[in-house]
């Protein structure tokens, strides 16, 4: 396959010790992990200490959606070596999008570490074009509002978005090729949508030029995680 995309193992789980076990089962197989709302508020910057401790790269997925100070106040405090990829809701708007970078890069000197990954947040997947529509008075569809918040994230000078699959290619082509998506609502053939309404297989997101695949339950809930996560790369070769 022409593009492989990484996988980053979501740690969607309620307490350390879980993580833990997660981290280190999966940490040599691909090195990426997802911290997300639950485990940082549950744990904060000491997980992040301990996969870094662990050798593993952290996607911290904090979703900041605030006024342009507090996003990036919020970015500055959890700044962190462990720390290769972070997120703002690009529906914050233009001066959020840049006070989110000027604040991440500015400290990421200051700590002599590598700024990271600059990432906005477009339609969440668990969302559906007739939800927009009826609960948010939005009247595009979902790929429409991914694809124009995806470009205003570009003009703010980010790396890239968090979308569905189904919007990559269009993203990539109003965005350029080196304009990074990041995809979550994957599942494996099989595998039950839950609460995602945009889904699609890792091999059928990897084909249309996915850069990351952000995988949860599909690999963290599997009775044999590691062979899980062996399986979907297998599967995008």
């Amino acid at each position: 396959m022409k593009n492989k995309p990484k996988i980053i193992t979501a740690l969607d789980v309620n307490n350390f010790n879980t993580a833990l076990k997660l981290v280190r089962q999966l940490k040599n197989i691909s090195p990426y992990f997802k911290v997300g709302l639950e485990l940082f508020c549950l744990c904060g910057k000491k997980i992040l200490d301990t996969i870094h401790k662990e050798g593993g790269k952290v996607f911290l997925d904090l979703k900041f959606h605030d006024i342009p100070n507090t996003v990036a106040k919020a970015a500055s405090a959890v700044m962190h070596p462990a720390v290769f990829m972070i997120n703002t809701h690009s529906s914050g708007g233009f001066d959020a999008l840049k006070a989110f970078k000027e604040a991440a890069v500015e400290v990421s000197k200051k700590l002599k570490i590598k700024t990271p990954l600059l990432i906005g947040v477009t339609v969440l997947t668990s969302l559906n074009d007739k939800q927009l529509k009826n609960e948010l008075n939005i009247k595009l569809s979902t790929a429409e509002a991914a694809k124009r918040l995806a470009f205003l994230t570009k003009r703010a000078g980010l790396n890239g978005v968090v979308c569905s699959a189904h919007e990559i290619k269009a993203i990539k082509k109003a965005c350029g090729k080196n304009f990074m998506t990041v995809v979550p609502g994957i599942r494996p053939k099989g595998a039950e949508n839950k609460d995602q309404a945009r889904v699609m297989t890792p091999r059928e997101a990897a084909i249309l030029g996915a850069d990351y695949l952000v995988i949860g339950r599909p690999i963290t809930e599997a009775k044999n995680p590691k062979e899980a996560l062996k399986n979907i790369l297998n599967n995008i070769k």
